[in-house]
């Protein structure tokens, strides 16, 4: 689902939240950062009030998220301009697995989940 107004639609999410899932920045001014996924419901974008705050111009202020909906991780779009690609494909939301690759802008991702 997209986002109202700007903010991040939170749906069917719960913790807790399974150690050692983490997200790289593979490509782009922070390229080789590396932030764990420690709550359910983490927003990606370049505004202050994302979790996960990227200063990039081509990201939209709460461009994406990363859930945890008691049993699987997640990538959801929040109604980005430019959108959010899973392993090169668009993706409104997706199921998310170890090693897949998030572009979000000209920031791309890496996910790290834990067995």
């Amino acid at each position: 689902m997209g986002a109202a107004g700007g903010e991040a639609v939170r749906r069917g999410t719960q913790g807790p939240v399974p150690a050692g899932a983490s997200l790289r920045v593979l490509r782009g001014f922070y390229a080789g950062l590396e932030v764990p996924i420690e709550r359910d419901w983490l927003v990606i974008g370049r505004g202050r009030t994302a979790d996960l705050l990227l200063a990039d111009p081509t990201l939209s202020r709460a461009h994406a998220a990363i859930g945890f909906d008691g049993a699987h991780f997640f990538v959801q779009d929040l109604g980005s301009t430019n959108g959010t690609f899973v392993n090169g494909g668009r993706r409104g939301q997706a199921a998310l697995h170890d090693g897949d690759e998030i572009q979000i802008g000209k920031v791309v991702l890496q996910v790290a989940l834990p067995t």
